[in-house]
Order: structure tokens, then sequence, then C-alpha cells
């Protein structure tokens, strides 16, 4: 019935379990999961994740937090795309939250690296994974700039008002909620939840982290993805059957996996 759009299963405290985070999956009604790349370092283990589980998809990307990450070139990244089971570049995109010392300016090396993910999105036909935090403007300017908008993507994780949200769907962005629209304090978040249209909206676990209530706190893993879905689906006054079959179905749409958009 649903489908973790954005997790980190190869992380420490999950890898050491797969094989009981995939059957907690199928126990929760959640039948595929996408394992996102934060680094070149660490794709190797996004990859054997990957492989190992016809149920599980990978991306390729290098999160703009990373700031000592082997930085990509387009063509490394292209390269690396052509793996079977990879169906988008990413996480990528621009996250000024813990700036410290620096200023905005000082994170160029950011929307460089940025643009390099956007242009592999390009010439590799595969959609992105766009990360955004305390720099939604720069982040939204940039997709403008680099037409990000017709490889297309997804916003995950999304934290931010409605009227950002609009400017992503206008850029042919899908949005993604995480366990953070279960908590009492996001109130922008749930209004972004009801708002969405529905065949834009894709829902995620971004774990080990931001478990959903009533876990929240606690390590996260694909199969509270239905926590997410179901919140989402009183929020919208639907049936967890529609709400989990419109988000699985954009989910196989976006990232284009052949033979699983009728999931």
């Amino acid at each position: 019935m649903f489908v973790d759009s954005h997790c980190h299963i190869n992380f420490e405290g999950l890898a050491e379990r797969l094989p009981q985070v995939l059957e907690n999956m199928r126990e929760h009604a959640v039948t595929h999961a996408l394992c996102v790349s934060v680094d070149l370092e660490t794709l190797p283990a996004v990859l054997a994740v990957a492989e190992a589980w016809e149920n599980v998809y990978a991306s390729v990307g290098v999160h703009p937090d990373h700031e000592d990450a082997k930085e990509p070139s387009v063509a490394e990244l292209v390269e690396l795309a052509r793996h079977p089971k990879v169906v988008a570049i990413g996480e990528t995109g621009l996250d000024y939250y813990r700036l410290g010392e620096r200023t905005i300016a000082d994170m160029e090396w950011q929307r460089e690296r940025f643009r390099t993910h956007i242009r592999a999105a390009h010439a590799s036909g595969k959609p992105l994974i766009i990360h955004t935090r305390a720099s939604a403007d720069d982040t939204l300017r940039i997709m403008e700039e680099e037409r990000a908008g017709v490889p297309g993507g997804v916003m995950h994780c999304f934290t931010e008002p409605w009227p950002v949200a609009e400017r992503a769907l206008a850029q042919n962005f899908h949005i993604s909620l995480s366990g953070i629209v279960t908590f009492k304090s996001a109130a922008d978040v749930q209004d972004v939840s009801r708002r969405v249209p529905l065949a834009r909206l894709l829902i995620e676990t971004d774990s080990p982290y931001l478990a959903p209530v009533p876990y929240r706190g606690k390590p996260n893993e694909p199969a509270y993805v239905s926590h997410v879905g179901r919140f989402i689906a009183q929020q919208r006054g639907l049936s967890d059957t529609e709400l989990g079959d419109a988000t699985t179905r954009n989910f196989f749409r976006l990232f284009r996996i052949p033979g699983a958009a009728a999931a």
C-alpha cells in the first residue's frame, strides 16, 4: 500500500538488521523503498543494498552538508547512474542551516555542487532528489537557472510553507513529506500536506531520522512510512488505501521504474 521514497537503510543501526527491516516493511504494507546516496564514499553500500533486495532502489549523489566528501563531476554522476537499480540523482541541494561564522556567500561550493547534480540529471535522464534547508530562495533560483524542471524530481523532507511548495510545483517537482508532518508543531507542513495536488505527493521516512508519532525520538525505519501516509490521509479526508495507492503510483511514475507503474 505504501512506498518509502527516501531512506538511508545503509546507515548504522539499520544496515546490521536489514532482513528484519525489510520484514517490518512487509508487515506494515510498505512495498518498496528508495535508499538514497549522501556521498560517493558510501555509495557502494547503497548499491549493495539495492542489488540484494528486489524492492529497494538507489540514487547517486553527494549531500550538501557533506563538505569534505569527494566532489563529483557531471560525467562521474552520469556514469554511476547507469547502474540498473539507480533511479535518481541526489540527494543534492543547499543547506545553510549550519553556517556558523560563515556567510551565505561562503557557500558557493554548495551552489556549484548543486548545479553539477542538476546537469547530471539532464544528461542521465534521471530525476533529482533535492534537499533544501534554510536556503529556499537560492535553491529555487538555481533550479530555475539550470532548468531542473526538465528532468523533474522531488523536494524531499519538505518543511517550507505553502508558497515555497507552489514555486517547486510550478517547476515540475513533487513534494515529499516525512514524519515531521505528524509533529504537533508542524503547522506549515500539515498545511502543505492538505494542499499539494495528490498526483504530486510522495511520502518518506528519511530513516533513521525523524520518526513519526508514535515513534518520535526513536530510530526510524521504512515501515513507519505507513504512519506518515495514514496521518496525511486523515488530513486530506482520504482513506489509507486512496493515499497509499496515489503516492505509490507517483513514486513509480516519477522514478520511471519499468513495469512498476501499475503496482
